[in-house]
């Protein structure tokens, strides 16, 4: 359980990298991932750092990047994940990215740009060629001599002129032709009508075929109107308010034979632009499918360079040595592979001096690391949410494995719930590779499946607290024969006929002889759920469960907090902290323990009725008396009570000034000089670190500022103090809390038991024989209520309160979570998961 128990050891080191290698080393410790990098250069701006150039240009080669997916995205292609995780490029290769890259935006956006052009003449040409046959039916000629005559209807596919009279007219009768929006069509009409006061005549036709505009990109109808005028100031007039509406207006030519010829070759030019387009899509869909291929690695490459340019610029430059020192938090178990990733490095550069580390002695705190798997990784995010573990203090994650689903199962204690919430959780366990799983886009979704051992242990755990219940579903399960002999009970009462049939259910009373034969093989009697008083067995009975369970889970919190003592070589507060907080906590809360364990195998069923309460007597003796109407449990408890009362209270100022006291006298004790080569040791709270960007003086006082042996008693004090009253009033306060357990294995027992009378049970009883279609719409109900209101609802009412007895009733007792994480430069996410 190595690091999982307590953080590992991790230390300062120093990198010393040559400048014509520093980048392949760092390159090669990215893939590793297991040095967090300090940065050296504070003070100094992110413009004025040596490699703000390269950075600059990594940026550049990202927004080209982004234009790619964009014109991927416009074009309905998105490029998928990167096959495998390529190293990050050297400096000539960086440069062939960078101009691939450009080349192929440049090509981008010439052939975008071209196919633009070419899509909107096509779409012009198309256009007039509708414009010219829709106007070919208003202003053909005449039929020829000799021809039947046709019937003048009235039809939108007449002439709008009479053609035989235009040997009476005069005057020339001009055209304007185009398209127009068809939102726009009802008021171009009314204007034309109002500003040119009726000395025109326009017809109107939907375009056979939708056409795209060229403003949003939507396809849409366009419609083609052909307007007939005379005189030159109402085509003025006519052509200013087409170009108000933004009308596509094309010349529509007189005669008819020229119309013809237009029509003719309006053909060959959209056939020959149909070509021309065809082969400009395949050859931008060459270089998209370029873009696709190159682009992932392209991508992955380039912030990979970026990060380590990044790390780099927090490096100090030493002129004189022509080297990078670069100052990181190792693991101390990792050094050997650090150094054998510097020497890869160097020989992937081709330099011929070899990088190395050194291992820096310092006093500061170093940053926390904890490796996990994926089934402690869940465990350890519920300590890491209360805070990180300091460094090298007792981690409360391999406890809570077993300890945070079993709170939860107490109240949670139901094997139908339980099996359904295990074979939820395994479906995830066994399917957790799946893409589709893993890559979701709802956050809940995602929760659950991080938790996904943590749920499966909590269904585990209740599907065994709920055989101890006895509930399935909130109904008993006879998986044994019963141990209660009802037919001696009712040989022993006076029960007729009509009283067992108005009372179905009856009061179970063991203090009747040869009615208990037996205890039940695991967990509750069965028959308890047919009796009136189940109720109140169930509370006295998980009532105790919970007290007895929280002051062996508090108790167990305060051993853990030996290791931290004997960790640290803090040995004198094992006197002064931990034993009057084992005294106080036994003296006290311990001892109710055992009163509750003693009645129990002191009184039956028998003499039940004259069995003194716990109660009065716990309060009798806070009180130092004696209660005569409720009788001692056993003789001289009077006097064992008084000395545990005094006990107690003789521990609290052993707990208040026992530390201050001790360090106080440390601290005027005079000190034997340090040898060479030997580190000072430092006072609690007192910290000093050694770096590469240590000032003269620090490093010649030993890194002790000149107010570092400053001691404060009444600091010290004052946190003790705090800590003494918190721990005091606590003991009384989170042994409180933890009938919570009791209150909500009630609650989650009776909710379940109502969802059933009122659903399930109606279904039964109330359909008879007919109930057998009726019942799948009440099954599909209480199994919809089921899920969502005991299975999600209380789950996560069951989640949160176990989550915070571990966090303040449990944790308080030993940690402190004042630390921090390591966090390793690291290009692959999740380095030490």
């Amino acid at each position: 359980m190595g690091s999982l128990f307590r953080s590992e050891e991790v230390c300062l080191a120093q990198l010393f990298l040559q400048s014509a290698s520093a980048y392949s080393c760092i390159s090669e410790l990215g893939e590793r991932g297991l040095l967090e990098f300090r940065d050296l250069n504070p003070k100094v701006s992110p413009f004025q750092r040596r490699f703000v150039g390269e950075v600059r240009r990594c940026e550049e080669m990202e927004k080209t990047f982004t234009f790619l997916q964009q014109e991927l995205r416009g074009a309905g292609r998105v490029p998928g994940p990167c096959p495998e995780s390529p190293r990050a490029p050297a400096a000539r290769e960086a440069l062939r990215v960078q101009e691939q890259s450009e080349q192929l935006a440049q090509e981008l956006r010439e052939v975008t740009r071209n196919r633009a052009s070419l899509r909107g003449r096509l779409r012009d040409l198309r256009q007039y060629l509708h414009v010219l046959r829709e106007g070919q039916r208003f202003t053909s000629l005449p039929a020829p001599l000799g021809s039947p005559p046709r019937l003048r209807a009235l039809s939108e596919h007449e002439p709008i002129l009479d053609p035989s009279l235009h040997q009476h007219l005069e005057r020339k009768i001009n055209f304007v032709a185009g398209v127009i929006h068809p939102w726009r069509v009802t008021a171009f009409e009314r204007l034309l009508w109002r500003a040119c006061r009726g000395y025109l005549v326009a017809s109107f036709v939907e375009m056979p075929e939708p056409m795209e505009d060229p403003a949003t990109g939507e396809s849409i109808t366009w419609v083609i109107f052909l307007i007939s005028y005379w005189g030159e100031q109402i085509g003025q007039k006519i052509r200013k308010i087409s170009d108000c509406f933004h009308c596509q207006v094309y010349p529509y030519p007189e005669s008819e034979a020229v119309r013809a010829d237009t029509i003719t070759g309006l053909h060959g030019q959209i056939q020959d632009l149909s070509v021309v387009l065809e082969e400009t899509e395949q050859y931008l869909a060459q270089v998209l499918d370029k873009v696709v291929q190159v682009l992932p690695t392209w991508r992955v490459q380039v912030q990979k360079m970026k990060a380590i340019y990044l790390i780099l610029n927090q490096c100090s430059f030493d002129v004189t040595e022509k080297c990078l020192i670069a100052e990181v938090w190792c693991p101390v178990q990792d050094l050997t592979q650090v150094q054998d990733a510097l020497r890869q490095g160097s020989y992937q550069s081709g330099s011929s001096v070899e990088c190395f580390v050194q291992r820096v002695p310092t006093s500061e705190r170093p940053p926390t690391l904890i490796r996990t798997n994926k089934f402690t990784a869940g465990f350890q995010n519920i300590v890491d949410a209360y805070g990180v573990a300091s460094y090298q203090e007792v981690n409360p994650a391999p406890y809570a494995i077993i300890t945070f689903p079993f709170i939860f199962a107490i109240m949670f204690g139901d094997v139908g719930h339980g099996l359904l919430m295990f074979l939820f959780a395994l479906w995830m366990v066994l399917y957790e590779d799946s893409p589709r799983l893993r890559q979701g886009t709802n956050e809940i979704w995602l929760m659950f499946f991080e938790g996904r051992y943590l749920i499966l242990l909590m269904g585990a755990f209740s599907i065994y607290t709920g055989f101890i219940y006895n509930e399935c579903f909130s109904k008993a399960t006879a998986i044994f024969p019963s141990a209660w002999s009802v037919a001696t009970m009712a040989n022993h009462s006076s029960w007729s006929s009509a009283y067992l049939a108005t009372h179905l259910s009856l009061t179970l009373d063991p203090n009747v002889t040869g009615v208990f034969q037996g205890p039940y093989p695991f967990g509750i009697d069965p028959i308890w759920s047919l009796a009136i008083n189940h109720l109140n067995f169930l509370n006295s009975f998980k009532m105790k469960m919970s007290v007895v369970l929280g002051i062996v889970h508090m108790g167990f919190g305060i051993m853990l907090g030996v290791f931290n003592h004997l960790h640290f070589q803090q040995h004198h507060r094992l006197v002064l902290e931990f034993l009057p907080e084992m005294i106080f906590l036994l003296a006290l809360f311990g001892y109710l323990v055992f009163l509750i364990f003693y009645k129990w195998v002191k009184f039956s069923a028998a003499d039940s009725r004259v069995a003194p309460s716990i109660l009065i007597h716990f309060i009798d003796m806070f009180l130092f008396t004696s209660n005569v109407e409720n009788l001692p449990l056993y003789p001289g408890q009077v006097p064992v009570q008084t000395v545990l009362v005094v006990l107690a209270l003789a521990s609290v100022p052993v707990l208040l000034l026992g530390t201050p006291l001790y360090q106080w006298c440390q601290q005027r004790t005079p000190r034997t000089p340090v040898a060479a080569g030997e580190q000072e040791p430092l006072l609690e709270g007192q910290e000093a670190g050694n770096s590469v960007n240590a000032t003269k003086e620090d490093v010649e006082s030993g890194g002790h500022s000149p107010d570092a042996k400053h001691f404060d008693f009444a600091e010290i004090f004052m946190h003790q103090a705090i800590h003494t009253i918190e721990y005091c009033l606590g003991c009384v306060s989170n042994t409180a809390s933890y009938l919570r357990l009791w209150a909500l294995s009630l609650a989650h027992a009776q909710l379940s038991e109502v969802l059933w009378t009122m659903v399930m049970r109606n279904g039964f009883v109330g359909l008879s024989y007919v109930g057998g279609v009726v019942l799948v719409p009440v099954f599909a109900a209480f199994a919809v209520l089921t899920v969502a209101i005991l299975l999600v609802m209380e789950g996560l009412s069951a989640f949160l309160h176990a989550l915070r007895l571990h966090w303040v009733e449990f944790q308080n007792k030993f940690y402190v979570g004042a630390g921090y994480k390591l966090c390793p430069f690291a290009f692959a996410p999740d380095t030490w998961e």
